[in-house]
């Protein structure tokens, strides 16, 4: 679990990210917003892993349609950031704490760090043991389960640690380094969100064009 998901999750890379999206909010602000999107973090990709493929049967939401509207909502993000105005941090007015805290959930836990690709892997990797576990309530959930949720409170603890982390990119880059640094971040961040689009279109419009009759 822990291997599947960080290169998808990537603390290390999303730091950057985080810092250009919590700039205008004091350090100590920071580290709140980290630790609380430590623990989103592990709910939402637990939630996922133990029951994520039955929530989206009861709604009849394919897959590739959470990756096509998660994509949507990543690239949106990143280009609001990229053209926000320097001296006018996104969110406008005055930074306060609860400020902050409304947006530990959105954007910066969904979709920036668990975004629909590893939600993906969480739902898959989850029916996957699920299905290796067989029928009972006894044998469905095995040690594989206990293993794989530990797997996601390390990876969750990386993010905690890189996200903190990222508070002190500032004072080392300086205002000017940071700059750069956040339009690079929000580029990458576009593109991230491009490429999931992408990647649910690749796998659901052979599915729709497959299903169409014929004449």
């Amino acid at each position: 679990m822990f291997a599947a998901l960080f290169p998808v999750v990537n603390p290390v890379g999303n730091a950057p990210i985080f810092l250009a999206l919590t700039q205008r909010y004091p350090e100590s602000a920071q580290r709140i917003l980290a630790g609380k999107v430590a623990v989103y973090c592990f709910v939402l990709l637990a939630a996922s892993f133990m029951c994520g493929s039955m929530i989206l049967e009861f709604f009849g939401i394919s897959l590739y349609v959470a990756q096509i509207a998660g994509g949507l909502v990543v690239a949106a993000t990143g280009w609001k950031l990229l053209n926000q105005d320097d001296e006018t941090p996104a969110g406008g007015g005055s930074p306060t704490l609860e400020d902050a805290l409304e947006r530990a959930f959105y954007p910066l836990t969904l979709p920036l760090t668990v975004g629909p690709g590893s939600i993906s892997i969480a739902i898959t990797l989850g029916a996957d043991l699920r299905t290796m576990a067989g029928p009972g309530i006894a044998r469905g959930y095995p040690r594989h389960f206990i293993a794989a949720l530990l797997g996601m409170a390390v990876l969750c603890g990386l993010v905690l640690v890189c996200y903190v982390g990222a508070a002190h990119i500032e004072r080392i880059l300086g205002k000017s380094g940071t700059r750069v640094l956040v339009r690079l971040s929000a580029f990458i961040l576009l593109a991230i969100g491009v490429q999931i689009l992408w990647n649910g279109l690749a796998a659901g419009l052979p599915q729709i064009f497959g299903a169409a009759p014929s004449h």
